[in-house]
């Protein structure tokens, strides 16, 4: 059983992605009905729809166009990570019109697509506070060299529940294990911050990588954050950079292949229920 905390639906001719034209292999329609066969395939009873950087003014029209899927039967989609703009002086009213619909489960701003001041300005800190008390998560996209981005924001508002997407998006690649474990041992000392294990075959080299490469960052994620603040998400389709959904998922057995069913359960859905309450 798994369910999956990172689905990213693309539909072209329904929102615009300004961002894809620089992305040729995801300037793709990747519908729902396609990620459906394969994740039921791969044991996927549900997931979380996160928000695909549309264009500003297409944010709630992401979310209706979301949740009209998740409305058809059998669908899998159980709620909803949105797009946002803290630095922005509208999030206050947006925010409480998230607040008001069940479907939306959290916010996502990605800052490694952003100059690193927009999370330091004033207002970006005081709206990020304004989420205390709401239930509602934020996830952060961060690049290693960020890790201090993260632990200050986790600090700045301890009631918020943080999600460092993609093990804090390691250069596996290159290698490059350093800085990236300290920065992921010293955001895990902050009670508030959860670590999503997705989208690291999409940094590892497509030809080369096996689980034993990815295995490293696994263990260093668990050993910092405990079994107890870790969700599992596909990244899909961006995860078709580096093989795709089932070769993930079964890259994700494989690394777990030592840990006890409880421990494979609380990474693998139960963490994602309590956190979301789904």
């Amino acid at each position: 059983m798994f369910i999956d905390t990172h689905l990213h639906i693309i539909d072209r001719s329904a929102l615009p992605y300004p961002w894809l034209s620089g992305v040729p292999d995801l300037d793709h329609d990747f519908l729902y009905e396609t990620y459906a066969t394969e994740a039921q395939r791969c044991g996927i009873t549900a997931a979380l729809h996160m928000e695909v950087d549309v264009d500003p003014a297409a944010m709630q029209a992401e979310t209706d166009h979301v949740a009209s899927i998740a409305k058809k039967d059998g669908s899998l989609i159980a709620g909803a990570i949105v797009s946002c703009r803290p630095e922005d002086e509208g999030f206050a009213a947006y925010l409480e019109r998230q607040k008001a619909d069940p479907f939306v489960k959290g916010f996502r701003r990605v800052l490694h697509v952003v100059p690193d001041d927009v999370s330091e300005g004033a207002l970006f800190r005081e709206n990020i506070r304004r989420i205390s008390g709401s239930g509602l998560t934020f996830d952060l996209c961060t690049l290693p060299h960020q890790a201090s981005r993260v632990t200050t924001l986790a600090d700045l508002a301890p009631d918020v529940h943080f999600v460092l997407d993609h093990c804090g998006v390691p250069d596996i690649r290159s290698d490059a294990f350093q800085p990236w474990r300290a920065g992921i041992s010293e955001i895990a000392r902050r009670p508030n911050v959860v670590c999503k294990v997705s989208g690291v075959v999409a940094y590892a080299d497509a030809k080369t990588w096996t689980a034993e490469t990815l295995q490293p960052y696994l263990e260093h994620v668990i050993a910092s954050f405990g079994w107890d603040r870790v969700v599992w998400g596909s990244d899909w389709p961006v995860c078709t950079l580096g093989g795709g959904l089932s070769t993930w998922v079964a890259a994700t057995h494989a690394m777990l292949s030592g840990s006890s069913e409880a421990e494979r359960s609380k990474l693998l859905f139960a963490n994602a229920q309590r956190l979301w309450s789904l």
